[in-house]
């Protein structure tokens, strides 16, 4: 890889304000359907230009590979599961709960975010394979990549839900729910491959929930029974590797971007990767880790040392903050770059914000040229620590 491109995005960027404006109006009615060209007028239209737009920038500044921007979305992983057919969206009662910026109150999310299972499961014929084939167009030659949610996390958020079991599910119960799911999968990655995709990211945000230093999650405390936990664990890796290997076998690097939670620069929990690397980090077979280490949730960089035994896997180390509007501070990345290159060969290592910039359409809370401020400063960083 030339070092320049050491420095690495984990995948969405900014909305202009013309595009939330259908953004908006989408979070607020259940009465349309994904991807809701059909019932906002000059929605389809605006989207396209906006992507046009992004894709430019990221050449102008040679950023590879190249993403949508996540413009087509509206949160990182449920316009992908709308695209599913058997699924059916509503706005429930209340949207995800965020630890706010004070550390402590709760910061509710938006509140579309019901999820209700009408068919079998699907993945054919997926919106996303259509945005995917804009995304090249525009690329031309330069490599594309696509970020969708991982299958364990999206297993996870349906077995969770009221979606399983009772006279009129779909799926009796969570092995039923699991084999669709993964049928759908199945189905999206074969068509994403024969659409000449090359790089498919899983984005996922439930790792953490295992690391028992985690005081958000609902599996630490004394009266969890921790064999069910591991169960659960061990569950959520075999469904997430059932895939990887399949997009192995047609072609594809399968990449993955670990998340603590990223809403208007809220996150949801901590946990270290110390207390989880023999699970995730040893045990998932993906060709590159995107990680956070942006502050003190993520704990030691030693969590690396179960790398060593996966000499073809590159770690993205997420040691810039996409949170924050004000420039991050180089000595301290610097730092934890050769602390990392101490445990894992400095070639294997590239350099990252900890997650995208817009998660979800509102974004975090910083304007679109502190963005690109902060992705010139990566991109200073990674050049100067890797040479050019």
């Amino acid at each position: 890889m030339c070092n320049k491109h050491k420095f690495q995005l984990v995948g969405s960027l900014l909305r202009p304000a013309d595009l939330l404006e259908y953004k908006a109006q989408i979070e607020h009615r259940d009465d349309i359907s994904y991807p809701f060209y059909n019932e906002l007028e000059g929605y389809e239209q605006c989207e396209a230009s906006s992507i046009h737009a992004v894709v430019n920038k990221q050449i102008e500044h040679g950023i590879t590979p190249l993403t949508d921007g996540e413009h087509s979305k509206s949160m990182w992983h449920l316009d992908f599961v709308w695209g599913f057919q058997g699924i059916k969206r509503y706005i429930a009662d209340h949207g995800y709960f965020f630890r706010d910026i004070d550390g402590t109150s709760k910061y509710e999310t938006r509140k579309d975010i019901g999820l209700r299972i009408t068919g079998e499961l699907s993945g054919k014929n997926h919106h996303f394979i259509h945005i995917y084939k804009k995304l090249q167009a525009l690329a031309g030659d330069q490599e594309t990549k696509l970020c969708v949610p991982s299958p364990s996390h999206i297993y996870g958020e349906l077995s969770w839900s009221d979606n399983i079991g009772g006279a009129e599910a779909v799926y009796k119960d969570r092995q039923e729910l699991k084999s669709g799911l993964v049928k759908a999968y199945k189905e999206f990655v074969e068509d994403y491959a024969a659409t000449g995709g090359k790089i498919l990211q899983f984005d996922d945000c439930l790792w953490e929930l295992f690391a028992d230093d985690n005081p958000n999650s609902p599996y630490t405390g004394e009266q969890i029974n921790q064999e069910e936990v591991q169960a659960l664990a061990a569950e959520f890796i075999d469904i997430n590797n059932t895939l990887i290997d399949y997009g192995h076998s047609l072609g594809l690097k399968m990449w993955t971007h670990n998340c603590r939670g990223n809403y208007d620069s809220r996150n949801m929990g901590g946990g270290s990767y110390v207390k989880i690397a023999n699970l995730f980090l040893k045990q998932l077979n993906y060709d590159r880790f995107f990680l956070e280490w942006d502050d003190e949730r993520a704990g030691s960089l030693e969590a690396l040392a179960v790398f060593k035994d996966k000499p073809n896997t590159e770690i993205v180390l997420g040691l810039l903050s996409s949170k924050t509007n004000t420039l991050d501070d180089e000595a301290r990345v610097l730092r934890m770059l050769d602390e990392a290159a101490s445990i894992i060969d400095k070639d294997r290592l590239l350099l990252s914000h900890q997650c995208g910039f817009a998660s979800c359409d509102g974004g975090n809370e910083l304007t679109e040229a502190e963005q690109w401020l902060k992705i010139n400063q990566g991109q200073k960083i990674a050049q100067q620590y890797w040479g050019k």
